[in-house]
């Protein structure tokens, strides 16, 4: 069941929080450095997972920490060099992170997650083009997701944890 919010993504109580980062991100804009700034060892994996994988942008990378899940889902192009930017986000990358998300859901037994307009911010991408996507992978999951449509620093969305039954 997915549910659009408004709040501090943040300050949700879902079990997983899913973002967009490209391979060997820098974790230095957007959502992603505000949770480098929470989870400092979460960004310490992920380089290390990176240089031992040097995975490709679409897929999705997960980070158990002590209070939440996080999944980083290589939305965008990598950057050029260790100095740039990442890439934009493209719509392949976009879809196939989604569904290897879809099965780490699962797999994980993840009962809730949150997530922001995906790829809009830094990947570039427009909403119009990515909700369906996300629509067509996570719709048919058996959990609460919460879309943060609209930021607001410090205040917490209503999020109805209540899990739907089968």
């Amino acid at each position: 069941m997915i549910t659009k919010v408004s709040g501090d993504i943040l300050l949700s109580e879902a079990r997983a929080i899913a973002h967009g980062v490209a391979p060997h991100d820098h974790f230095n804009q957007g959502l992603a450095l505000s949770l480098k700034q929470l989870h400092p060892a979460m960004v310490k994996d992920f380089r290390h997972y990176c240089f031992q994988f040097n995975p490709k942008a679409g897929s999705a990378w997960i980070w158990a920490g002590p209070e939440r899940v996080i999944f980083n889902l290589l939305t965008q192009e990598p950057a050029k060099d260790k100095s740039a930017n990442p890439g934009k986000a493209t719509h392949a990358n976009i879809n196939h992170a989604l569904k290897d998300l879809q099965k780490q859901v699962i797999e994980n037994n993840i009962h809730s997650l949150a997530l922001p307009k995906l790829a809009t911010g830094v990947g570039g991408c427009e909403w119009s083009e990515v909700e369906p996507l996300i629509e067509k992978h996570l719709g048919e999951l058996n959990i609460p997701i919460f879309i943060y449509e609209t930021y607001q620093k410090g205040v917490k969305a209503e999020e109805k944890l209540q899990e739907k039954r089968a």
